[in-house]
């Protein structure tokens, strides 16, 4: 397993340099519960079949926080639909990713009260300075973006993540829209996995934008 986590590199983007959650919830807890499957796919550990995901392996990845996804879903008396799968796998989510960064200390936690009165808490980096993977991370996606070469299979999910959590254009702002727009379709379309794992991450993305669109509609009318 690669180890830097595509949840890791999610969080990051998504905190400002604050340690503000600029993407706001459910949408991070979804896109965590995205990447877990993402990381899954990957790992040859999960594909889609007839449009329903099944586990084609069970062993440990050796990292808790995917194999505890993955027992969930192989105890799973039926194939589900990823869409079924992204509230159940979100839930304590950006919890535990956060707390994972700030015990290995590439962000700390801050907890203070808005007016005296509302609780907040904060997460930013330890140092002022933006994360050395966040850093990374940026780099890979804007060297993907703003290039026409092939692209590697976990800056293109990493990539997919962000599109389908509507977190790329707080991200990719100094860069053309159109360009960007046009670069996600060619790398979204082009063979950087697995025939396998290329499938359950398109059936994932459209997923997660079916999950945040709700969460959008909801908190509209609401």
């Amino acid at each position: 397993m690669d180890s830097v986590l595509l949840t890791d590199e999610l969080v990051l983007l998504a905190y400002d340099d604050d340690g503000a959650n600029r993407l706001g919830r459910p949408h991070l807890d979804y896109g965590l519960a995205g990447a877990v499957l993402l990381e899954l796919a990957l790992a040859s550990r999960v594909e889609v079949t007839d449009k329903h995901l099944v586990v084609t392996d069970p062993a440990a990845t050796g990292v808790p926080l995917l194999d505890d996804a993955l027992a969930v879903l192989a105890a799973a008396g039926r194939p589900r639909k990823p869409k079924n799968w992204i509230g159940k796998l979100a839930k304590g989510l950006p919890e535990r990713v956060l707390d994972g960064l700030v015990d290995t200390g590439v962000l700390r936690r801050e907890s203070d009260k808005v007016l005296l009165v509302f609780p907040r808490t904060r997460y930013p980096s330890p140092t002022g300075a933006q994360p050395a993977v966040e850093t990374e991370a940026r780099e890979r996606m804007a060297a993907a973006l703003t290039g026409n070469g092939p692209v590697d299979a976990r800056t293109a999910a990493l990539l997919t993540l962000t599109r389908a959590v509507g977190l790329d254009r707080k991200l990719f702002r100094e860069l053309p829209k159109d360009r960007v727009k046009a670069r996600m379709d060619e790398i979204a379309a082009g063979d950087w996995a697995s025939a396998a794992a290329k499938k359950a991450i398109d059936e994932m993305q459209a997923a997660l934008m079916v999950a945040t669109t709700a969460a959008i509609v909801t908190t509209t009318v609401s």
